[in-house]
């Protein structure tokens, strides 16, 4: 399952408010992080930028996760804000120091790196009591948007998958075409 990446060519499509907003939404994604702006957060698989603009205004820093730097070349030519970093890097060796992060957060994109050496990475650099944030494509989707179905996951995958990586589940919730998992990375 999964482990694809989106298509640098098609960047643009990322940045269409409407069609983003009505699979995550600004006001779910910043009520799931619960950023009081003093954070330091991860996007993983930033993209173009769209989700780490909203998160960007709530948190001191944020870096900018992504595997493709093409996509790093879209969100600069369309103009980073100054408390965004963006870092090549797959989520599986990320370049911070152990509880260097206070939460992190995936859009769309936890299909693409979704394993147990994925996980455990991001155990280690959040802090203890720090936010992991997934909302993804659910494999209980009709697949009319997004991956096939068969690169994506269910809800209770995820869970079962945050769990044995050491996250406490705060909160989940299935929806016609994606989920929603908040976990809390344990001691």
């Amino acid at each position: 399952m999964g482990h694809h990446t989106f298509d640098p060519s098609k960047a643009a499509k990322l940045e269409d408010p409407e069609s983003r907003y009505r699979f995550i939404s600004r006001e779910g994604l910043l009520w799931a992080l619960n950023l009081t702006g003093n954070e330091n957060v991860a996007d993983l698989g930033s993209g173009t930028g769209f989700y780490t603009d909203v998160v960007a205004p709530h948190a001191e820093h944020i870096y900018g996760v992504d595997i493709q730097e093409a996509m790093h070349d879209f969100y600069r030519d369309k103009g980073v804000p100054e408390n965004v970093e963006l870092l090549a890097s797959g989520i599986e060796d990320l370049p911070f120091a152990s509880d260097h992060l206070d939460d992190a957060v995936s859009t769309m994109t936890y299909h693409e790196f979704a394993s147990k050496e994925a996980l455990s990475e991001l155990a280690r650099v959040l802090t203890p009591g720090g936010r992991l944030v997934i909302g993804d494509w659910s494999a209980n989707g009709t697949g009319e948007a997004g991956p096939p179905l068969e690169e994506r996951f269910s809800v209770s995958e995820a869970v079962s998958a945050l769990r044995a990586a050491g996250f406490d589940v705060e909160f989940q919730a299935e929806r016609p075409e994606t989920f929603l998992v908040v976990g809390v990375c344990s001691e």
